[in-house]
């Protein structure tokens, strides 16, 4: 399974995108909105929906 370049998200092989640069390093990407927003220089941990995904609480049971 290729994890996303921009959310570091694994997806499934028949989704997504995946990009050759001229110096032979490949990008994946899971879904355009990773792509876009790759392209315009973002960076993924700064982007509060990626934050999301990452965050799970743990709720303990006493």
């Amino acid at each position: 399974m290729p994890k996303c370049s921009f959310c570091k998200k694994n997806y499934d092989v028949p989704h997504g995108m995946t990009f050759v640069l001229p110096n032979g390093d490949l990008l994946y990407f899971c879904s355009s909105k990773c792509q876009k927003n790759h392209k315009l220089g973002r960076r993924g941990e700064k982007k509060n929906w990626v934050r999301k995904k990452k965050k799970i609480k743990k709720i303990s049971k006493k």
